[in-house]
């Protein structure tokens, strides 16, 4: 008999609640583990205090600090996982720090493109 496969775990960082919200539902629908949390801090307590989750998608604008200022912070603390940008503007494609992520993509009404990438990226482990 084989042993059952580890739920993949994501976590998403975005201080819209309406989006983190969609985002959850849908990554479950699709048999994942969908946590999430609002904002910078909270997501850097998260992965001190927690398991460190399979797969982060990160909101860049948010506020006290953007999701650039927690992915830099993320890599120093030596949090390599996946993280995927998830933004509404199109222009931070351009800062060389999102180079820190696996991927960037803008955010949509419509998340075949999210969860394909998530699938992508979680079927690599």
């Amino acid at each position: 008999m084989c042993k059952p496969e580890k739920m993949k775990t994501v976590l998403i960082v975005d201080d819209n609640e309406n989006d983190r919200v969609m985002c959850e539902r849908e990554l479950r629908n699709e048999g994942y583990v969908a946590q999430s949390v609002s904002s910078g801090p909270e997501v850097l307590q998260f992965v001190e205090t927690n398991p460190l989750p399979d797969l982060i998608i990160l909101d860049i604008k948010m506020s006290p600090f953007d999701g650039m200022q927690v992915l830099k912070q993320l890599r120093a603390k030596n949090v390599f996982i996946p993280v995927i940008l998830y933004s509404d503007y199109a222009s931070y494609r351009e800062d060389f720090n999102t180079w820190l992520a696996e991927a960037y993509l803008v955010k949509s009404s419509d998340l075949t493109e999210l969860k394909e990438k998530v699938k992508e990226f979680l079927n690599w482990s």
